[in-house]
């Protein structure tokens, strides 16, 4: 029997594609569905969660998760990335160096935000790196005339902010924007330490010209906005940091 995205707590934003709010940190996690494959965006903050979300894609999809496109390196995008053996994983370039020699700062974080530390023991021990890197822009084709465009925007929320633009179709579809946390809708965005503040109003003007005016934007955390959103955090941004 098939399943709907509302019966497994997702959103449907367009034939096809959805997302979910994990609980916890209340983090999205996205689904875009080709022909014969399906590509998760961000993997949840554990190993369990991780897995919840393949099984409950894999559901909807009918198939298994074919890639994974991780949008920033931190944990509770990312820790759940171990579920996904076999799925072809896409991330900025420069997120292979964080999991190779960051593994430590990664699990202090996510234990001092709450995580159980066997949780993040677990983890960073079976993080692998992942395996296609994005410097500029990379177009996915997913089959079935569904194609995705992933967009190396940053630095800004992070040194490796990647973006998934799910083109609009001819029937009417609104473009969609799988932003990660360079918007945050559910609370004012968050910049730690390794944020790149004077990058970041930058990297949101390259996610406007991305989606344009008429898509719908997915933050990392948070419900779906709109480019008029997009647009006065940037302002906000720009002024909390004191850049134009």
């Amino acid at each position: 029997m098939t399943v709907t995205w509302e019966e497994l707590g997702w959103e449907q934003l367009a034939p096809g594609v959805g997302r979910c709010r994990l609980p916890g940190w209340d983090c999205t996690a996205g689904l875009v569905l080709g022909e014969g494959t399906a590509l998760v965006v961000d993997a949840g903050s554990s190993p369990a969660e991780g897995a919840r979300v393949r099984e409950a894609a894999q559901g909807l999809a009918g198939r298994r998760v074919t890639h994974l496109a991780l949008t920033h390196p931190h944990f509770d995008h990312v820790f759940g990335a171990p579920a996904f053996a076999g799925a072809e994983v896409y991330a900025a370039v420069g997120m292979d160096a964080v999991f190779a020699y960051e593994r430590e700062e990664l699990r202090r974080d996510a234990v001092a935000h709450g995580l159980p530390t066997a949780d993040a023991d677990e983890a960073v021990a079976a993080l692998a790196p992942p395996l296609h890197l994005v410097s500029g822009e990379w177009t996915l084709d997913l089959g079935g005339g569904r194609q995705v465009l992933l967009a190396n925007v940053g630095p800004g929320h992070t040194a490796h902010d990647l973006a998934v633009l799910v083109p609009g179709s001819v029937s009417g579809t609104a473009e969609i924007v799988f932003c990660g946390d360079l918007v945050e809708e559910s609370g004012e965005p968050q910049a730690g330490p390794d944020a790149v503040p004077s990058r970041w109003p930058d990297a949101l003007d390259r996610l406007l010209a991305l989606g344009g005016e008429d898509a719908l934007y997915v933050p990392g955390h948070g419900a779906v906005v709109d480019a008029a959103f997009v647009r006065r955090q940037r302002d906000e941004l720009a002024a909390r940091f004191g850049v134009s």
